[in-house]
């Protein structure tokens, strides 16, 4: 492993640490935002779902364009750049909002500069190594990212024992951003080979492999029970966690993603892309299921940490799997649809989860989610055809 980790090239690594610093700079406010909108905005959690699902689901508009830009341009550097200054200038501004619809909005700028970064992002990382080390890269890419997710949240809860008021603790945010931007400066990007007479890239969803359209509609139906992971979060301070155990909470299932991303991801190079996230969709199923039943609050630590198999399991893996069915000039736009496909689920899947909470019982929506994340492992297991070397 650490023979392979040091062969990847120096776009790899530095991508990683670029997702580092943003993610601590992140997920230092996304725990404490359903605290800050439950407990100072007084909004429900039919608002976080509206919050989340809107925000999500528009900014994925940009990750398919971007993705689509990224191949046109041939270059994904200036995308990724752009990206990462336009989400670190939105969360400090958190800090003043006085009401909800400003948090939607700030949100919402956050997720425009997701959504000119990752589709570029992702295709830089599969175009940048051999297929045979996509999920190696992608692993550790995640492993980097979740590490960032493991700081933040502690910062978050050392700044929250010591009483720090929740509008400061978003400027802190900007620190962990400034460094991500820089970094990204310092990428260089090879550059494509030439392709004299090879026609425009058509971003229409026919032009794309059969097989990679079907991994999309599967992909669809999983999503449509991934409400936003804030509503997990709201079900632990339901079960009575106090508010600075939440970023705590967060930062487990960060810490077992980060320590498992990598040699699960690399697993999927040698058992199969279908094989690992069939697994990690059965573990997301049961982990839905036992939260729902969950009503105490020391049961949620062992709950989170198994919630972090799951994400260790799947993130790489289901990105290597795009790269594996599409060819490269084509990866920009393929990523973009993988995301906006990602993303415009979430919108009713945060709105569904939401009012099922409200009408009927926080059981009732983790269940529905934990039934669509089954129906979802069965189409991928018996509808979408993969390549010859992840026929499994």
């Amino acid at each position: 492993m650490r023979t392979a980790l040091a062969s990847l090239p120096r776009s790899v690594w530095l991508l990683g640490l670029v997702s580092f610093f943003n993610d601590t700079a992140g997920e230092l406010i996304y725990p404490i935002l359903p605290l800050y909108l439950a407990s100072v905005l007084m909004a429900g959690p039919r608002v976080l779902g509206l919050i989340e699902g809107i925000a999500e689901a528009t900014g994925s508009l940009l990750k398919l364009a971007s993705g689509i830009g990224a191949d046109r341009m041939r270059r994904s550097k200036p995308w990724i750049v752009a990206g990462y200054a336009v989400a670190g200038l939105s969360r400090p501004l958190l800090a003043l909002a006085a009401s909800w619809p400003v948090v939607l909005v700030l949100r919402f700028a956050d997720r425009i500069g997701k959504g000119l970064r990752s589709a570029p992002r992702d295709a830089l990382l599969g175009a940048s190594v051999p297929a045979h080390q996509r999920g190696l890269a992608y692993g550790l890419h995640r492993a980097c990212d979740n590490a960032g997710s493991v700081v933040g949240p502690l910062l978050a809860a050392a700044l929250l024992a010591h009483q720090t008021p929740l509008d400061q603790i978003f400027w802190w945010a900007s620190v962990g951003s400034v460094l991500a931007v820089l970094l990204t400066l310092l990428i260089k990007e090879e550059p494509a080979p030439p392709r004299p007479s090879a026609p425009r890239p058509d971003w229409r969803p026919g032009a794309l492999p059969p097989a990679f359209r079907r991994y999309l509609v599967v992909l669809g139906v999983f999503t449509l029970g991934n409400a936003s992971n804030m509503f997990l979060l709201l079900k632990a301070k339901d079960a009575g966690m106090a508010d600075y155990q939440i970023p705590l909470l967060w930062a487990v299932v960060s810490l077992v993603a980060a320590v498992f991303a990598t040699p699960l991801s690399a697993l999927s190079d040698r058992v199969g892309r279908r094989r690992l996230i069939s697994l990690g969709w059965a573990v997301y199923a049961l982990f839905y299921l036992l939260l729902g039943l969950a009503g105490e609050g020391w049961m949620m630590w062992a709950l989170f940490g198994f919630y972090g198999l799951f994400m260790a399991a799947t993130e790489g893996a289901e990105k290597a799997l795009v790269a594996d069915l599409l060819p490269r000039e084509q990866l920009g736009t393929g990523f973009g649809w993988f995301h906006l496909v990602s993303g415009l689920s979430l919108l009713p899947a945060s709105l569904l989860f939401g009012s099922l909470w409200e009408a009927w019982s926080p059981l009732a929506a983790f269940g529905s989610s934990a039934a669509l994340a089954l129906l979802a492992l069965v189409l991928l297991r018996r509808w979408v055809g993969l390549p010859a070397q992840d026929g499994r």
